[in-house]
């Protein structure tokens, strides 16, 4: 057995300019609100690199229990970079996927609510039907359904 193996990935990370706003839109996708808190003090600025700084977070977990996201909203210091919108082939981070039941009731829900589709719901062979879309704040989040699995 390996001594250094990697063990598991415990969340993703997305600053968000409202967690109020952010919140509602991923407990719309089925994620649940796992807890809240402000993390501040020198030695979280001591982790991130920024300093001084004052973050109020949201840990939000997928129904199975597996997968998580941590939504960061910036009291202080201000937020410098904007990277909300990029365009898809943009480098670095582009979005979280999340399989869904049903790809038509979860778009036209979230469109409901603000949220944009990208570009087109689209079959994959006879494997999945999969689209982008563009959530509160611009965020682009996948949604993929595996055919035959409803």
């Amino acid at each position: 057995m390996a001594k250094n193996r990697l063990l598991r990935m415990d969340n993703v990370g997305i600053v968000v300019e409202s967690l109020d706003k952010a919140i509602s839109f991923f407990t719309e996708i089925g994620l649940k609100l796992e807890g809240r808190a402000t993390i501040e003090g020198e030695w979280a600025g001591r982790v991130t690199g920024v300093g001084s700084q004052r973050v109020e977070i949201a840990m939000m977990v997928t129904p199975d229990g597996h997968s998580r996201l941590e939504l960061s909203q910036f009291l202080t210091p201000p937020t410098i970079s904007d990277h909300r919108t990029a365009p898809v082939n943009s480098l670095g981070y582009l979005r979280v996927m999340f399989a869904v039941e049903d790809i038509d009731e979860m778009v036209a829900r979230l469109c409901k609510q603000g949220a944009q589709l990208v570009g087109e719901v689209v079959q994959y062979e006879n494997a999945y039907r999969l689209c982008y879309i563009r959530g509160v704040e611009g965020l682009l989040i996948g949604l993929a359904e595996e055919i035959g699995k409803k």
